[in-house]
């Protein structure tokens, strides 16, 4: 089936192959079998519905869907709605977390068939069987010429030595490995899976952490207490700025935002930071 695929907005995942939109249709028809209007984010529905009217009343056959839309998800089919190299593997996630709606949207832990790919998003990849977990770096293995890269998000809470040990096979070619630290109860967690990464090697070349801010009851105060946490653990941090289809952030915190979600910033700024309060605790 020939899908053509219309994205509201251009991401670093979305693709780029020729059936690929961002915009209204254009001037001269596409044949196709369908289009799939595809909506991540619950704040991009006007545009994503917008533009589904628009290839509509071109005659196109259209399809509105995507995780905007409480869409589940089933078998993943790479290069599809992600550019070729990313992969999920899974889908769903265990935990209740009121924050997230993956949850909701896609139920509990469900295994997928593993393809191929090197950027492995899964919600939450450690949730899964380890026969799953084991068959998915048994097929990264075979990227030897690729840089691997966990950009779902790892849960600290249930890191286990063998799965250490499988990231450590594979350590030379990791470039990032993201954790999560959304609320209070992930920071003992992540403390104890800061120190158990030091010592097999990892060090902030390679790990990242989603950091959740601006949630109810956040200040600026404490959402900087948790970012320098991650920076003190050895994470390079990335803020995460919490938000509704319904609420607009003030300005002050899409500005602390900011200085807080790029590498290179982060990095300038807390130079000769990262590894310290691991190395404090375990003295």
């Amino acid at each position: 089936m020939k899908i053509i695929r219309v994205f509201p907005r251009r991401t670093n995942a979305t693709p780029v192959d020729d059936l690929a939109f961002y915009d209204g249709p254009p001037l001269w028809k596409i044949e196709a079998d369908i289009v799939h209007v595809s909506c991540v984010f619950t704040w991009d529905k006007p545009r994503a519905e917008a533009l589904a009217y628009q290839w509509d009343r071109a005659g196109y056959k259209v399809q509105l869907g995507g995780p905007a839309y409480e869409d589940p998800g089933g078998e993943f089919t790479p290069g599809l709605y992600l550019k070729p190299g990313y992969l999920i593997t899974s889908r769903g996630c265990n935990n209740n977390c009121w924050f997230c709606s993956v949850h909701r949207r896609e139920g509990r832990i469900r295994e997928l068939t593993v393809k191929q790919g090197y950027d492995i998003l899964d919600s939450n990849l450690l949730q899964c069987s380890e026969k799953h977990i084991r068959s998915v770096f048994t097929m990264l293995d075979g990227y030897s010429d690729k840089c691997v890269k966990f950009s779902g998000g790892l849960e600290a809470a249930i890191l286990q030595d063998w799965h250490i040990e499988l990231f450590v096979r594979l350590k030379s070619r990791i470039s990032t490995m993201f954790f999560a630290y959304d609320d209070d109860h992930d920071r003992e967690p992540l403390i104890c899976a800061a120190g158990r990464l030091y010592e097999a090697g990892f060090r902030r070349d390679k790990l990242r952490c989603y950091c959740l801010i601006g949630y109810p009851g956040d200040t600026i105060a404490k959402a900087a207490e948790r970012l320098e946490l991650c920076v003190s653990l050895g994470f390079v941090p990335m803020a995460m700025l919490y938000r509704t289809d319904s609420y607009q952030m003030p300005r002050e915190w899409q500005r602390f935002q900011k200085i807080w979600d790029d590498i290179r910033i982060v990095c300038a700024r807390n130079k000769g930071k990262f590894g310290s309060y691991f190395k404090e605790v375990t003295v």
